[in-house]
């Protein structure tokens, strides 16, 4: 058995507020966090559940491209070194020998694959799905072969529409409705890549568990969100780059490139009609693909310029992003999951995304360590 002493960001309970307190803190011999002994003289260091990324594409290199094995095991450790050390992995294609069930690694929730129509997402990631009427059965399936997490694509510019193209819904509600009840039938949540405002009508009246991007989202739909309990995932290092994506679409898909530097335009007050409406707001940098890995604090560095505070910021992003995936923080029988500081990170978001040490498992890693 270890024992850690110092101050922990620590509760007795599940789905408790966690509270500093000081003492001494037992790992058993297989990783789980055991019991708790008040002290004050415990020592100085400071001890804070793992930062979570619910939107991460490990596996992925680029856009269009699958990362190499060497690839993949930098872009976990990347995101382990700035105190990731839980993944949704929210669609990937595949994953590389020794990314899953490895102890030196966060452990990832798998979401099985993404879920679109033909020519309506990118290329090589998602499942295409011809006949509209076969979508409750390959979401069903993709239950089965994920985490508990489904993922779908709510919406893509539709380029058969020629200069009228614009970001529209891939499914019809009636469908969507039905393909969700499969996916929770077979135990498991869904959530959804959604840019525009057309597809979160249809998404919030077919039962949709989560939100991605949801940059479309007006006040009404953000209270609908608040009333039914739908965390959205705002990834505003994304959303930065929809001022780019209008460029490139230019004259060919102007309807397109009109919505996209509209969104861009309105993104920061976006974002803090979402925070001030209630909305949960879950930590997620779509790192893979147009993000790097271990970026997490560029990301929640945007979410303080929208007005959300350091302090809430890290509960958002900790231990209430562990609570919404269902795993544990520093809590009893949880995994030994945890950032070590010498100093306290709670008002310090620069601090809190650049731990001294991270941990799995009770193993302690200095950041920017070799994965074996």
């Amino acid at each position: 058995m270890k024992l850690l002493s110092g101050n922990f960001y620590y509760r007795e309970e599940a789905r408790q507020a966690p509270r500093w307190v000081r003492g001494q803190l037992s790992i058993t011999e297989d990783g789980y966090f055991g019991e708790f002994t008040a002290a004050d003289n415990a020592g100085g260091d400071y001890f804070l559940p793992g930062f979570c990324d619910v939107h991460c594409h490990i596996g992925f290199a680029a856009v269009g491209q699958i990362a190499t094995p060497q690839e993949a095991l930098a872009q976990a450790q990347a995101d382990r070194d700035c105190g990731i050390l839980a993944i949704r992995d929210c669609g990937n294609l595949e994953y590389a020998s020794g990314i899953l069930d490895n102890p030196a690694l966060p452990p990832i929730i798998r979401c099985g694959r993404h879920i679109a129509r033909p020519k309506r997402y990118m290329r090589l990631l998602p499942i295409e799905v011809e006949n509209l009427g076969d979508l409750p059965q390959v979401m069903a399936k993709q239950a089965e072969q994920s985490d508990g997490w489904v993922k779908i694509v709510a919406d893509w510019i539709d380029r058969s529409q020629g200069a009228d193209s614009d970001l529209d819904p891939l499914w019809p509600t009636e469908i969507l409705q039905e393909g969700i009840a499969a996916a929770h039938q077979a135990g498991a949540r869904v959530t959804a890549h959604a840019f525009s405002h057309k597809a979160i009508a249809g998404l919030l009246e077919a039962g949709i568990d989560c939100i991605e991007h949801g940059s479309g989202i007006d006040e009404e739909q953000a209270q609908e969100c608040v009333r039914r309990g739908i965390p959205v995932t705002p990834t505003l290092l994304q959303v930065e780059l929809f001022k780019q994506f209008a460029a490139q679409a230019g004259k060919k898909y102007p309807v397109y490139a009109t919505t996209m530097q509209q969104m861009w335009e309105q993104r920061r007050e976006h974002f803090a009609m979402l925070h001030a409406a209630g909305v949960q707001l879950l930590p997620g940098t779509d790192s893979g693909g147009y993000q790097p890995h271990g970026e997490l604090g560029r990301e929640l560095a945007l979410w303080e310029r929208g007005g959300v505070s350091p302090r809430e910021i890290i509960d958002l992003a900790t231990w209430h992003a562990r609570d919404y995936l269902r795993i544990g923080t520093i809590e009893p029988g949880a995994r030994a999951d945890y950032l070590r500081y010498s100093s306290n990170p709670a008002d310090d978001l620069v601090r809190a995304t650049k731990p001294e040490k991270v941990a799995l498992l009770g193993q302690e890693f200095y950041p920017a360590a070799t994965v074996n």
